[in-house]
């Protein structure tokens, strides 16, 4: 009985939405939100590339079609049954009596509910195959962390590069519709000073170096960038560094440009907070870090009290200054204080809850889904004061920063679902995702011209990054099948949850490099070419790869895990192992699983379809795989060699050379994947100021081919006089 009722619904919607020889959808809503006008205008995108057309309609007019209502609208539809349990981001859809009603809590919910109903048409516009629902998000804050090119925190080639793409408000438009589109509803933009581009500080007037025909060009340039955001119903966040001044307002006004806490710094700080928050009135909020420009290096360091009066005196005390109430995002990070933290937020006494942004896993969250370090002190120790007990007036998010691939596609769903739901906790309701050592703007990758290269921005080529983590922290439930339709939009040829599964396959390695080869700050780990250009303990002193000496042992990021050399003097000794530790074989052995896996998918996946895109990402996968060998194979040379020199046994010592000769051959087999695509790139400028190798600017795995064969000289360096026969 319900299916006949499912179907002859159905076909009541076929007959309101044809209308003679065309095809035509009403839809009705308030036209006074822009929010839901931009959301019609992708329907309108979508129907007419089936030949359908879109009637738009007031909302008190509402008589047929598709109609959409949020709680503040006074139509109040008689629906028999129908309850609100929305979120604020939430949204049903119904279908009753020949229409479709998409309800929300909120604008955002309704253009959610509108993105639903686009993607369960098809490709075809077909309306019969909506089907009704009500999806709440799982995490109510949902950002993208994207750093700013200008006053940048890591100045160097690799900010350089995208300065003119992130002044074209083309970009950012085909950023924010990325973002809505995957239920991002937050952009958080950092940099180190963000004043002297935004505002001519009343007072200080010239801390800024523009005239007033430039300084206007920028100011229209964030007007409109928030605005659009606004439109698309995304937040916008502007996070600083502390404690910073542009260089004009030091030589002008007699400060230092960094770590100046003069009261005349304080005052300036101060005033330009509120001045900000009062001249871009789209702007959602603002936020500091506890951090870097505060003495984190020499002998002035501040103390967790120091730091936390300063951001009360000067970000607070100029946003409770403001002729409006915004939100506050507190990063907790390096000697920070969760009591002393909490009672800035007290004084703060906003009308909505703080964001307090904590580092997961520090700047290597792709890595263990097990909280095993935070960066919210100086010893990376986790300092559960910041939500224990409860947060009443903030609430945590959880940064997932991501300084391991900058090059290769990614996106492996099972890792987002896991992540999310072994740490969803009532104090935790958001995240952040993004980098700090990686703007996804300009893509200076590819050698071009390339015929697989069809994309214009970074951000479309980790298309599926985005599209995993977005869909995923709104509804972790969300089914391959579903994840999988934007697939087959791209390449309709192919399986596409056969795709989706070889990705996530593939995807495992840089997360299995990072559980194992722990990192802490940024400059520590880059998985995806096998560096840490800083490690300050065990360093063998001639490039930033991380060579068999420097592998053995190595301290694990998860504890779960054993390193190499812990493992075999367990095994040499005769010690019983814990049956919940992960052996470095068997991750090894796991490793080379997925990775047999996803090439064996590959195989067939490859033969159909010709599409050059398509292409660029299989060699992506296949590049991700190899890189996998690699690292199974680095495990097996390390644990026979570390057996050689305990057990002093020659045969270990050949077992050892081996392997690295197996690694040695899918290195090369890396360098074929890559050397005819990629281009030497820029990597993160050493700013530390013990920088370990300040000739290292630019990454390709081509360079790195004689450190790889290195490893074969270290293991024949390592001779015995005692050989056991």
């Amino acid at each position: 009985m319900q299916n006949i009722l499912k179907l002859l619904c159905a076909f009541i919607l076929l007959i309101f939405f044809s209308c003679g020889n065309s095809k035509t959808i009403h839809v009705s809503f308030n036209q006074g939100s822009s929010v839901l006008k931009y959301g019609v205008s992708k329907l309108e995108e979508h129907a007419q590339e089936s030949g359908f057309v879109v009637r738009q309609n007031e909302l008190d007019k509402a008589n047929q079609g598709i109609i959409i209502i949020t709680k503040n609208d006074s139509l109040n539809p008689k629906l028999e049954g129908y309850r609100s349990e929305n979120k604020d981001d939430g949204y049903n859809i119904i279908l009753n009596e020949g229409q479709i009603y998409i309800i929300g809590n909120s604008e955002r919910g309704c253009l959610y509910g509108l993105f639903d109903l686009i993607e369960q048409t098809g490709t075809d516009c077909d309306i019969s195959k909506v089907e009704a629902k009500q999806i709440n998000p799982a995490n109510a804050f949902r950002a993208v962390k994207i750093n700013l090119p200008w006053s940048p925190y890591r100045p160097g080639p690799t900010n350089d590069v995208h300065l003119e793409t992130c002044k074209d408000l083309k970009f950012w438009e085909a950023f924010l519709d990325m973002c809505v589109k995957n239920r991002f509803n937050a952009v958080s933009l950092w940099n180190n000073h963000p004043f002297p581009y935004m505002i001519r500080a009343k007072n200080y007037p010239k801390a800024t170096p523009f005239n007033d025909e430039e300084l206007a060009k920028w100011q229209d340039f964030y007007k409109t960038l928030f605005k659009m955001a606004k439109e698309r119903g995304l937040e916008t966040y502007l996070v600083n560094w502390n404690i910073v001044v542009s260089p004009e307002f030091a030589e002008n006004y007699g400060a230092k440009e960094y770590f100046d806490r003069s009261e005349l710094v304080k005052k300036y700080t101060r005033e330009s907070v509120t001045q900000l928050i009062n001249e871009y009135k789209d702007l959602t909020g603002f936020g500091t870090t506890l951090a870097d420009w505060m003495g984190n290096w020499g002998d002035e360091k501040m103390t967790p009290e120091e730091r936390e009066e300063w951001i009360k005196e000067t970000i607070v005390e100029g946003i409770k200054n403001a002729d409006r109430k915004v939100k506050f995002i507190h990063r907790a990070v390096l000697s920070g204080d969760p009591k002393l933290m909490r009672e800035v937020i007290d004084y703060a006494d906003l009308p909505e809850k703080t964001i307090v942004e904590i580092k997961f896993n520090w700047s290597h969250g792709h890595s263990t889904p097990n909280l095993s370090l935070t960066h919210s002190n100086d010893d990376g120790t986790i300092m559960s004061g910041f939500w224990d007990p409860n947060p009443g007036n903030f609430f945590i998010a959880w940064m997932v920063r991501n300084e391991d691939f900058f090059v290769l596609c990614w996106g492996d769903p099972e890792f987002i679902r896991d992540h999310i739901n072994t740490n969803k906790h009532d104090y935790v309701q958001g995240y952040f995702i993004g980098s700090e050592g990686y703007i996804p703007a300009k893509d200076y990758s590819y050698i071009e011209p390339h015929p697989q290269k069809t994309w214009k921005y970074a951000f479309e080529k980790q298309w599926l990054f985005y599209h995993l983590w977005g869909r995923l922290l709104f509804d972790p439930n969300e089914k391959d099948s579903t994840l999988a339709n934007e697939i087959e939009k791209r390449y309709p040829a192919i399986d596409a949850l056969a795709f989706l599964k070889t990705y996530s396959l593939a995807s495992k390695v840089p997360l299995n490099i990072a559980t194992f080869y722990k990192g802490t700050w940024d400059l520590t780990l880059y998985s995806e070419g096998f560096l840490a250009p800083w490690q300050p303990d065990i360093e063998d002193g001639r490039s930033p790869f991380i060579s068999l000496q420097e592998f053995i042992d190595h301290e694990t990021l998860d504890k779960r895990y054993m390193n190499i050399g812990d493992y075999v003097t367990k095994v040499h000794e005769n010690i019983p192992l814990d049956k919940e530790m992960i052996t470095p074989i068997e991750l090894a052995e796991r490793t080379k699983s997925n990775c047999d896996k996803s090439l064996g998918i590959i195989d067939s996946l490859e033969k159909q379809s010709n599409d050059p895109t398509f292409h660029s990402e299989i060699e992506d996968l296949k590049t991700w795989c190899y890189l996998g060998y690699y690292f199974a194979e680095k495990i097996y040379a390390g644990v026979a060699l570390k057996t050689y020199m305990l057990s002093k046994d020659i045969r270990d010592k050949e077992t050892s050379l081996q392997h690295a000769e197996k690694a040695l051959q899918h290195w090369n087999r890396i360098v074929e994947l890559t050397k005819t695509r990629y281009q030497i790139m820029p990597y993160v400028m050493m700013t530390h100021p013990e920088n370990r190798w300040p000739d290292f600017k630019g990454f390709h795995w081509k360079d790195y081919l004689k450190e790889v064969e290195y490893d074969i000289e270290y293991i024949e360096s390592i001779e015995y006089d005692i050989l056991i026969q």
